[in-house]
């Protein structure tokens, strides 16, 4: 049995997850120690079980544990794993500088990591020095049904503002543009204040854009420039300030490469 740390309240972690449950080709029973409300959604789950992120790896005794993102967990409270469990690291960008207070005097160790998308590179140095093995690997979700929609999607999972703050500068960027597209917003819910005209589809995953979705507008957190790389040139991201996560830095990366 494999036991999965994503202690996060949303769905980064858990569509991080899905994808890497999907690439290694997983069959064991999952255990997901999350307390995000949409960890138990079957649209999300893709059969696992959820505990509470407090569950005690002892109670569950599994033969792995994959720790999302945070190598020490979300405040820095995950110990070392009782001996006989694998342990499993997906690295992500992180503010490290903001999150290395948070690492415990004996940080967790891991068995192998593997490197999602370039690194801080004291981040990275210090997963080379707790990890056995370290290695990039490349995600690939699940087949999902393609956004058969017209004009611009929109996609974002919240909060509100955010989500209204996105679709403004979808609509801003249009205007520079002299266009008036159809606008569509993607999103678990739909927000207060949604303006009128726009359309909400709650579709997780949300899939590939189909022939008629011109333009695709997002954060820049990471499973949104991952998912949507193949459509870089329609793609446009916002970053949002992050207490742990840099999308700033990924944002820059993303415009350097849509050159």
């Amino acid at each position: 049995m494999i036991a999965c740390y994503a202690a996060g309240g949303g769905l980064g972690h858990l569509t991080r997850l899905r994808a890497f449950l999907h690439t290694l080709a997983v069959d064991d029973e999952v255990v997901v120690l999350s307390d995000s409300p949409f960890a138990a959604d079957p649209r999300v789950s893709s059969g696992w079980t959820v505990r509470p992120a407090s569950t005690r790896l002892a109670a569950l005794a599994p033969d792995e544990l994959v720790v999302d993102a945070f190598p020490a967990g979300l405040k820095g409270e995950l110990a070392r794993p009782p001996a006989g469990i694998r342990v499993t690291h997906l690295a992500r960008l992180l503010r490290w500088d903001a999150y290395l207070p948070l690492l415990p005097a004996d940080p967790p160790r891991f068995d192998r990591t593997f490197v999602l998308e370039p690194l801080d590179p004291a981040h990275e140095a210090h997963l080379c020095a707790v990890s056995a093995e370290i290695a990039p690997l490349a995600l690939t979700d699940p087949p999902a049904g393609t956004l058969d929609v017209r004009g611009w999607l929109v996609v974002h999972s919240g909060p509100d503002a955010e989500t209204l703050e996105l679709l403004a500068y979808a609509r801003d960027m249009a205007a520079m543009e002299g266009a008036d597209p159809p606008l569509t917003l993607v999103s678990p819910h739909r927000p207060d204040g949604l303006p009128a005209g726009v359309v909400h589809l709650d579709a997780y995953p949300a899939g590939p854009p189909g022939p008629g979705v011109e333009r695709i507008v997002t954060a820049a957190g990471f499973n949104a420039v991952r998912q949507y790389a193949p459509w870089r040139d329609r793609h446009r991201v916002l970053p949002f300030p992050r207490t742990l996560d840099d999308q700033f830095a990924r944002a820059a990366r993303v415009r350097s490469t849509s050159r």
